[in-house]
């Protein structure tokens, strides 16, 4: 029965077989933010489920493929969809992609989430780059025996999301021109949005936006030493912030209603690199 490092190695191999010269940069698109993987010149597509161990995305507004294509003449790869701890994964499978990114050699990876808005001074549709963030999943993607080959047992966490990628994304912005705003992501387990409690509380520690992914991500980055970029769609203002319901019908409509900015914003950050 072959490891965990092994299967890593073996999905990296398949992938390095098809896609020919491995770009450097790789973006995770979140929830009803697939359509930049449409955007890409000269694709080539692979479904996840082609793709050796690697994990099925079951959520609405996730394609579930990978693409390698051209963007503002450079090459990229780009993860249309992500699978989530609320699906009943552990985070070993929900970090998989990203261990597999670095064993191809990937070095800057983006990442990006539709999430909700704690900051009452956000807009609907909002672009929030994300400074730093608060893991509140109950748990750390690298509990476990730690296998050397991937990092460090403890790795440094201080500058998750790097200073050199957040100003490009800033220049990005102000080239548009687009207001983007800045803050802290607070990772939560879901499924279940949170109570207005809770996101009192969130906000009383300093979070501004929050969602059901992306920390343990960028966590496993880090301890791979890639460089992270963080990019949250405010597609929702969260629980007891409008006296309404959450829906996840709200969340697709507004990431399509700001699909052009959000586009236009990566192009940017990747034409910089």
């Amino acid at each position: 029965m072959t490891d965990y490092f092994d299967r890593v190695t073996q999905a990296a191999e398949f992938l390095r077989a098809r896609i020919g010269d491995v770009p450097d940069v790789a973006i995770v698109l979140g929830s009803g933010l697939g359509d930049f993987a449409d955007s890409l010149g000269e694709p080539v597509s692979l479904r996840y489920e082609d793709i050796p161990h690697w994990p099925a995305s079951n959520v609405m507004g996730h394609a579930g493929k990978l693409v390698v294509g051209a963007s503002r003449g450079r090459r990229i790869l780009v993860l249309a969809g992500r699978v989530h701890f609320y699906e009943g994964h552990d985070l070993r499978t929900v970090t998989f992609a990203t261990r597999v990114l670095w064993k191809l050699g990937i070095k800057v990876l983006i990442l990006t989430n539709a999430a909700g808005g704690i900051n009452t001074k956000f807009g609907q549709g909002a672009l929030m780059v994300i400074d730093d963030h608060i893991n509140f999943l109950g748990t750390n993607p690298l509990v476990g025996p730690n296998d050397d080959r991937f990092g460090f047992r403890f790795p440094d966490m201080s500058e998750v999301y790097s200073r050199r990628l957040r100003a490009l994304a800033d220049d990005s912005a102000k080239a548009i021109p687009l207001p983007i705003e800045h803050g802290v992501y607070v990772a939560v387990h879901g499924p279940s949005y949170e109570t207005p409690a809770e996101i009192r509380a969130f906000r009383n520690w300093g979070a501004d936006a929050v969602g059901m992914s992306t920390a343990p991500e960028a966590i496993v980055a880090r301890h791979m030493k890639m460089e992270v970029l963080g990019i949250s769609c405010i597609t929702n203002m969260a629980a007891g912030v409008l006296p309404q319901p959450l829906h996840h019908d709200e969340v697709m409509q507004t990431a399509q209603r700001v699909k052009g900015q959000f586009i236009a914003l990566l192009q940017g950050i990747v034409e910089r690199l």
